[in-house]
């Protein structure tokens, strides 16, 4: 595995833009985990950090890489938070750091407008991480993603290390979360817990489907080997969601592990740095009449499960055949399939799949979690109503 492994790490290592790789990581410490944490404009980080230092402590060397990132346009009352912000973890590394655990604040300046972000601040830290690992030859190498408004559980860093012991060729975990509302703001905080309801009713609501990648993806709550990491190609540099489209790459390749007692705490607070996330969904649910959530109904995610429980039967029939079957289906469906050419990708499946268990993963490369999520907003603007998440729960 090492030399094939790694001649894929090298290239991927060497296709990274040169500008962001002139700051590396420490050369005199060698890593079993990186935690990366992307930073902007954060006055309270050091809180985090502490939560990371009173974590229980795994079998292994630690660093903790804050990213700390502006852009080229970027507020100048932020930029000068940044600058402080860089020489606090500084000394906060000069204090605390030690031979199997380390702080390392990377700043970043003047990122190009059209990328700069959170997304791509987490993509740099991760590359770095991937580069660390491939010049220790460090072919275990486990990248744990966080974001700086986040406090952690204990055993945080040993759970996620002794999953990955456990099982060499695990690709990622899945980690559990609870929001802190800030200010304990009583409006943030009834709108916060609705808000998680919505993302752990959405994720159980697609593994009822039968739709295998059915896990939730949260920036701050999650860890991938460095292998996985590229093999996927690794984190996109999108300003705002990059966390949903790296993970729906990851659980394509399966072995995910969840890990329901790790727990992340991040910070519930309104904001408007990305077009969605917990921020602008806070602030929809408080412009709601009553601040009641609306999701998905239930019938929607029962009528998909119907259309996932067909897919075997799709399986090298002849178009007419499978035509006759999807007919019976529900008319958003019906639709939506026919809108989207669904027709001819079961036919890719069938003419490139040799065995049911190669259609059933292709079925779901085209059938995707992307999919899912425009055929949702399809059918509730069409034929279903959403509901109050308090309905979901009762249900």
């Amino acid at each position: 595995m090492f030399s094939f492994g790694m001649k894929k790490w090298q290239s991927y290592v060497e296709k990274q833009k040169t500008e962001y790789r002139q700051t590396q990581f420490p050369t005199n410490f060698i890593a079993d985990i990186v935690v990366v944490i992307p930073c902007y404009n954060e006055p309270d980080i050091i809180e985090t950090l502490q939560s990371l230092l009173h974590c229980n402590r795994p079998s292994a060397n630690t660093l903790v890489a804050v990213i700390i990132n502006s852009s080229e346009n970027a507020d100048a009352n932020a930029i000068s938070q940044n600058r402080k912000t860089y020489e606090k973890i500084q000394h906060f590394s000069e204090t605390h750091s030690t031979s199997d655990f380390r702080f390392f604040p990377l700043l970043l300046e003047n990122l190009p407008k059209k990328h700069a972000g959170v997304g791509l601040a987490r993509k740099i830290g991760m590359d770095l991480a991937v580069e660390h690992f491939f010049q220790n030859k460090k072919t275990q190498g486990i990248i744990v993603s966080l974001d700086a408004d986040c406090t952690v559980s204990k055993n945080y860093l040993t759970d996620i290390f002794d999953a990955f012991c456990r099982n060499e060729k695990l690709n990622a975990t899945i980690h559990n979360f609870h929001h802190r509302a800030e200010n304990n703001n009583p409006c943030i905080e009834n709108a916060v817990r609705q808000y998680e309801t919505h993302i752990r009713s959405f994720s159980e609501r697609l593994k009822f489907t039968g739709f295998p990648y059915f896990y939730h993806t949260i920036g701050s709550a999650f860890a991938v080997s460095a292998d996985a990491y590229v093999r996927v190609g690794g984190m996109g540099r999108q300003q705002g969601g990059e966390d949903f489209y790296f993970l729906q790459k990851v659980f394509a390749l399966g072995k995910i592990a969840e890990l329901t007692e790790v727990f992340v705490f991040p910070l519930a607070r309104f904001s408007d740095r990305v077009p969605f996330g917990t921020g602008p969904a806070l602030q929809k649910i408080i412009d709601e009449p009553h601040a009641a959530f609306k999701t998905y109904s239930t019938q929607s995610f029962r009528e998909l499960k119907q259309f996932f429980d067909l897919k075997d039967d799709f399986f090298k029939k002849e178009p007419s055949q499978i035509q006759s079957k999807i007919a019976k289906l529900h008319p958003a469906l019906i639709i939506f399939l026919e809108e989207n050419d669904f027709l001819n990708a079961i036919i890719d499946c069938n003419t490139n799949c040799a065995t049911l268990q190669s259609y059933q993963k292709r079925f779901f490369h085209h059938f995707n979690a992307f999919k899912i999520i425009k055929f949702l907003n399809f059918a509730h603007a069409n034929h279903f109503e959403k509901e109050n998440i308090t309905k979901i729960i009762k249900t």
